[in-house]
């Protein structure tokens, strides 16, 4: 059975921006592949970052790793979010480093590699301002005490020190360098307790494209690894970048309306003048932000047509004018341009929700089916 709708991930894109950002950087890249690889399958993005030269990946969860050594990736992993009564034990198990941002944590995962006889990889994280996770202030000393103590006893190797920004996005804000301060000073104090971390790391995307100071041993790709730009401002080209998805539907029901005629649920949006509907079998179950509607376009019959009406669950409809449109007529939601074809992209969706490119990529749902490739056309 075929899918009303498809998701095309272009993996010598991904290839393509981990080689661009890398001759930026001049070093490691962290391939972050959290949340099924931002929408375009973990194990598929891992695997070509890591053929590119990417050193390490980075996932949020337990399960989320345990999903890419399953799938025989053995590559250097970092997993950074979890309760304090996760199955550290399995990470352990498998080769992956622990995130710690607190010392709850800490005794967890030091307990869990008492058991095992087996000493854990840990990647201590400071908070340097942006109040999430990581410790800060006098947890942070605290912290590193307690590891500087297990790693003496042999129950953990500290391996890494690291942060996340706030605001890299924003070229010279003021806060980048308060956080690069309170960093510097946070290794400082891991060092003198004895600590000698082989990775240090705090720049993510942004960061790593703009901001020398940030990027120390290792950098974390996230947004720009997928082929957006991380400012938003001039879109994919500026880095080198090249957008990995393309999402495309078909035409499943036409129909000519005169003047008047109400689409939709209320009805929001009511044609001015004799026009061509066309149904699309997407909704925000799919992905499709409701707040979009009213504001979205896709690429149909050669332009770009209005979703006119509220985005429903399933569906969503399109005014396409006086263009000849039949059932199954191929449609693309968002995705590169290419060649005379000039889709949306995901940042344009994203200005039309009012949110950003990594909520309209990761909420792109489980009935739109993945499918991977290597350079083929997207848009065809």
């Amino acid at each position: 059975m075929s899918a009303l709708a498809e998701a095309l991930i272009d993996l010598d894109a991904i290839a393509s921006n981990v080689r661009a950002i890398a001759s930026v950087t001049g070093t490691g890249l962290m391939a972050v592949v959290k949340a099924d690889g931002f929408g375009h399958g973990a194990v598929q993005v891992a695997r070509a970052a890591l053929r590119a030269g990417a050193s390490w990946l980075g996932v949020t969860s337990t399960a989320e790793a345990l999903t890419l050594r399953e799938a025989g990736v053995t590559a250097p992993t970092l997993s950074w979010l979890h309760g304090p009564d996760d199955d550290f034990g399995m990470l352990i198990k498998t080769g992956v480093d622990v995130g710690v941002s607190t010392t709850t944590h800490l005794h967890a995962v030091a307990d869990a590699a008492r058991l095992l006889g087996v000493p854990a990889m840990v990647q201590l994280k400071a908070d340097t301002g942006l109040s999430r996770n990581g410790a800060a202030g006098d947890d942070w000393p605290e912290l590193v005490g307690w590891a500087r103590k297990y790693e003496r006893e042999g129950g953990i190797r500290v391996r890494g020190v690291w942060s996340h920004l706030a605001d890299a996005d924003l070229p010279g804000a003021p806060a980048l360098t308060r956080q690069v301060a309170i960093f510097e000073e946070a290794l400082r104090t891991a060092r003198s307790a004895g600590l000698s971390p082989d990775l240090v790391h705090l720049a993510n995307s942004a960061a790593a494209l703009s901001a020398p100071r940030t990027r120390f041993d290792l950098c974390r790709i996230g947004i720009a690894l997928y082929g957006v730009d991380p400012f938003g401002v001039n879109g994919p080209g500026e880095f080198g970048l090249s957008p990995a998805m393309t999402v495309r539907t078909s035409v499943v029901n036409v129909k000519r309306v005169p003047a008047g005629t109400g689409v939709s649920y209320g009805p929001e949006h009511v044609t001015g003048a004799p026009t061509t509907l066309a149904l699309l079998p997407l909704g925000y179950a799919d992905g499709l932000p409701r707040a979009a509607g009213g504001h979205a376009s896709v690429w149909l019959g050669g332009r770009r047509c209005p979703i006119v009406g509220r985005i429903a669950m399933d569906q969503c409809v399109v005014d396409a004018g006086d263009l000849p449109v039949t059932i199954g007529d191929p449609v693309v939601v968002f995705g590169p341009a290419e060649g005379d074809q000039h889709p949306p992209t995901v940042v344009e969706w994203a200005r039309w929700a009012d949110t950003n490119p990594h909520e309209i990529l990761t909420g792109i749902g489980a009935r739109v089916a993945r499918e991977h490739l290597h350079g083929r056309a997207r848009n065809s």
